[in-house]
C-alpha cells in the first residue's frame, strides 16, 4: 500500500481529555460516563473510549447500534449504551453485541419485552425535551413493570441556560426515582453538572465538555482545549494592492500583501461563515483570513509570517467557545463537522 501523507491533521490531546473528564467527574459527585457518539464527536470513539477508560470511565454512551459495532471489541470492565433503542432491524445486534438498548417508547420496550431473556435494558423517560423517551404518564403506568433496568434516564432541554425548565425537569425526574426501580438513575449531561451535584444522581453523562467544550460560565477556566486543527500551506503568493481574493472578490488587497493558500474548506467542515473571523497562527504569528473559504482551499494574510512557505502547517483558531461565538455556529458542530480528510494524531 502506498503510503500518502495527509495535508489536514487534528492535533489531539489525550492528557486535556482525561483531565476534562477528571473535572467532571469531580463536579459529579456521582459516576462520570461519556457520550462517545459522532465518532466521539468527530475525535474518534475507540480511541476516546480507550483513553478514558485507562483513566477510569466505566459508561459509554453511542448513538446508534452500529457505532456500538464499530467499538467492538471493548475495554474490558465498561458498558456500553445505545440511546437510540432498538428497532425491529436492530435486534440481531442488540441481542449479539455486549451494549444495552435505552428504550424509548412503549413499542420499544414491548419489542425488547418480546425478545424474553430478562436482558439488562436502559430506560428514556422524557421530562421536557419532546425528543425520544417514554412520557412520564406512560412510565409511571406499570409499562415497565418486570423489565431489568440498568440506568433510568432523561435529557435536560436547556441546561446550558439560566431557565426554569431546570429545575422543573429535575423535579419531574425525581419523581420518577422515586416511583421505577432501576439499579441507577441519569440525568446530566455537561451543562447539567455544571447546575450542581442535585442533577447528578448516579450517573452523569457528559458530552461535549470532554472534548473541549465550556457548556456554561461555571466550567470556564477547567475545561482544556482537546482539538487542534491544522492545514498543510500549498502556496504563498504575494497579491499587489488592489487586487482581489477569492469567489466574489469579497477582499481587497489595501496594501501589497502575502497569502498563504491552505488546503482547507468546507469539504472539511471549515465552512464559509467563518470568513471574515476565522484565522490561524505560525510560529507566534497571526494569519487572518481573508475572502471566501472555498470547498478545499482557504487564504489567510501572511504578512507577519516573512518566512512561511509551501509544506508549512498553520494551527486554526479553534478555541471552541470563541470560534462558535464569531461564526455562529455551535460548539458541537464545529467538533462534529471536522471531515474525514483530517488525521487524527493523538498526543
Amino acid at each position: 500500500m502506498i503510503d500518502i501523507a495527509s495535508s489536514l491533521r487534528l492535533r489531539l490531546d489525550r492528557a486535556a481529555l482525561v483531565a476534562n473528564w477528571r473535572w467532571l467527574a469531580a463536579q459529579s459527585g456521582a459516576a462520570c460516563g461519556a457520550a462517545i457518539k459522532a465518532d466521539g464527536y468527530g475525535l474518534g470513539a475507540r480511541a476516546v473510549m480507550r483513553h478514558l477508560a485507562d483513566a477510569g470511565c466505566r459508561d459509554f454512551f453511542v448513538a446508534t447500534w452500529a457505532e456500538a459495532a464499530a467499538l467492538m471489541p471493548p475495554p474490558a470492565g465498561v458498558s456500553l449504551s445505545v440511546l437510540h433503542g432498538v428497532g425491529e432491524a436492530d435486534m440481531i445486534a442488540a441481542r449479539s453485541l455486549p451494549a444495552r438498548p435505552v428504550l424509548n417508547s412503549i413499542d420499544q420496550v414491548a419489542r425488547w419485552r418480546a425478545a424474553g431473556e430478562g436482558q439488562p435494558c436502559d430506560v428514556m423517560v422524557d421530562t421536557g425535551m419532546n425528543r425520544l423517551g417514554l412520557t412520564t404518564e406512560e412510565a409511571v403506568s406499570g409499562a415497565l413493570a418486570g423489565l431489568a433496568i440498568e440506568t433510568l434516564m432523561s435529557h435536560l432541554a436547556s441546561a446550558d441556560e439560566e431557565s426554569a425548565q431546570n429545575a422543573r425537569q429535575l423535579a419531574a425526574f425525581g419523581a420518577l426515582r422515586d416511583a421505577i426501580p432501576a439499579r441507577r438513575y441519569s440525568l446530566a449531561n455537561s451543562a447539567g453538572i455544571c447546575l450542581g451535584t442535585d442533577y447528578a444522581f448516579d450517573l452523569t453523562r457528559p458530552g461535549l465538555a470532554l472534548y473541549g467544550g465550556t457548556p456554561r460560565g461555571e466550567a470556564a477556566g477547567h475545561i482544556r482545549q482537546v482539538v487542534c486543527p491544522e492545514a498543510l500551506v500549498l502556496q504563498v503568493r504575494d497579491v499587489r494592492v488592489g487586487e482581489t481574493v477569492g469567489y466574489g472578490a469579497t477582499w481587497t488587497a489595501q496594501v501589497d500583501t502575502r497569502v498563504a493558500i491552505a488546503n482547507l474548506g468546507y469539504a472539511d467542515g471549515y465552512l464559509r461563515c467563518h470568513g471574515g473571523t476565522g484565522g490561524a497562527t505560525w510560529q507566534g504569528a497571526a494569519l487572518p483570513l481573508i475572502g471566501r473559504v472555498s470547498m478545499d482551499l482557504t487564504a489567510f494574510d501572511a504578512s507577519d509570517a516573512d518566512a512561511i512557505g509551501e509544506g508549512d502547517w498553520l494551527a486554526l483558531d479553534y478555541h471552541l467557545p470563541d470560534v462558535a461565538a464569531h461564526s455562529g455556529l455551535s460548539q458541537y458542530e464545529l467538533l462534529t463537522g471536522l471531515g474525514p480528510r483530517f488525521e487524527r494524531i493523538w498526543n
